[in-house]
């Protein structure tokens, strides 16, 4: 049976040309992707989709406290308790800067539901290798 958690927040965008305008965004996680999380942010448009950005938990965890991560995502803690997720893609880059007790009581959430260390236990392999082979 899956099991999710997410969290609404308002993230702020500080190195763009509005620092302070503050948007909705939402970290969720599901038991299905026990290793993942997932920041979505609502679409600029009602014809547009939500652009969903996935990535370790681990590293969301870990980043809190000290740079990690290389390549797409890049999580850091922040000035004024603020945690910063750099997403990179091929045209541009963003710093997202979220409150650090929303990442902090969303990964709580998580790890709940999924204990750290016992992701590989909640992996339902056969279901992903029939997936692949269909």
């Amino acid at each position: 049976m899956a099991v999710s958690a997410a969290w609404t927040t308002r993230v702020t965008l500080p190195h763009s040309p509005y620092p302070e305008t503050a948007v909705e965004a939402r970290l969720r996680f599901d038991s299905t992707e026990p290793y993942a999380v997932c920041l979505v942010f609502p679409p600029l448009r009602a014809e547009d989709e939500p652009v969903e950005w996935w990535f370790a938990r681990e590293l969301l965890n870990e980043g809190r406290h000290a740079p990690v991560g290389q390549g797409d995502v890049i999580v850091a803690p922040g000035p004024d308790a603020t945690v910063h997720v750099t997403l990179r893609s091929r045209t541009g880059q963003a710093v997202i800067s979220i409150p650090g007790d929303a990442v902090t009581g969303f990964l709580l959430d998580s790890f709940a539901l999924i204990p750290a260390g016992s992701e590989s236990e909640h992996l339902d392999l056969d279901a992903e290798l029939a997936r692949l082979c269909a």
